[in-house]
């Protein structure tokens, strides 16, 4: 239950509903998303298909950030194994798409980063103490 400093949630735009949103309206829908900014990241599955998935993200300079976190699930979500073994993806933010080659963030970055993404997202920390598998902060560079 939200308290009087936090609004309640609204998970009304969620998954496939979210991308859809995104896309039909260049981010004017969806890009921010419980006064946080969201972008479309597409990987590629094992069979080679697309999958979009509407992910939370930051910014280290111009480079995308996004958390892998599965609200802390104890299993990587399927988009970071696809980026794992396909790192070459596209991002859209707003209306703009681009290239993007994907890596996780090293043991020296990640600290710097997670508090970025914990800056705009503060329950990646609750995320981080449920589950044994540390969280993954992925870098989307540029192609």
């Amino acid at each position: 239950m939200a308290d009087e400093t936090s609004p309640a949630r609204d998970y009304s735009l969620f998954g496939d509903a979210h991308v859809a949103a995104y896309r039909e309206t260049g981010g004017e829908v969806g890009h921010i998303w419980n006064g946080v900014p969201c972008l479309i990241l597409t990987t590629r599955r094992k069979d080679g298909s697309p999958r979009d998935v509407a992910l939370i993200y930051g910014m280290a300079g111009d480079t995308p950030l996004v958390v892998a976190s599965k609200g802390g699930a104890p299993e990587d979500p399927l988009w970071y194994r696809d980026l794992v073994r396909t790192p070459q993806a596209t991002v859209q933010i707003g209306p703009d798409v681009i290239e993007v080659t994907a890596r996780t963030a090293t043991a020296d970055e990640k600290p710097a980063l997670w508090e970025t993404m914990t800056g705009i997202w503060p329950d990646y920390d609750a995320y981080q103490a449920k589950t044994d598998r540390p969280i993954p902060v992925v870098i989307l560079e540029r192609s």
